[in-house]
């Protein structure tokens, strides 16, 4: 088997995983309150547990499968991530360059500090991409 083969199933095998887990926390924080000022502990380590793992499929999605995806078409491409991410979507392996793009902004927010008034808004930015992410499920096993 091609190593970029092995690759592509290693990485679909963790992101069926990860998403699993980041549904799992999208359901939870469906509910959860928004004011900042009103979160306790507990509630805020679920909407962290939540960003981490927004982060997680994110990351293994665009960094490890969609990369391998591409080389698998052509080996020999090298690029930036938004280049990555434009012959992914020619490819019709996405359907857009820039919401991914816009996931992957979130993704590195979510590894640096944000201010309480910016977290309300980063949350909800999550909240409101999460389902993009996990409808790759149904990619997955296509």
């Amino acid at each position: 088997m091609n190593n970029l083969v092995a690759q592509k199933l290693v990485q679909q095998e963790k992101l069926k995983k990860a998403l699993k887990h980041l549904d799992y926390s999208y359901k939870k924080i469906l509910t959860l309150p928004m004011d900042i000022e009103k979160l306790d502990e507990e509630i805020l380590e679920t909407w962290e547990s939540f960003a981490a793992r927004f982060a997680r499929v994110s990351d293994i999605f665009l960094s490890r499968y969609m990369r391998t995806l591409v080389l698998l078409e052509d080996p020999g491409f090298s690029g930036t991530m938004r280049d990555f991410l434009n012959i992914a979507e020619k490819k019709g392996f996405i359907d857009s360059a820039k919401e991914w793009l816009m996931i992957r902004e979130l993704r590195n927010i979510t590894a640096h500090e944000y201010s309480d008034s910016d977290m309300a808004v980063f949350f909800m930015s999550l909240k409101n991409k999460c389902p993009m992410l996990l409808k790759l499920i149904h990619k997955l096993d296509s």
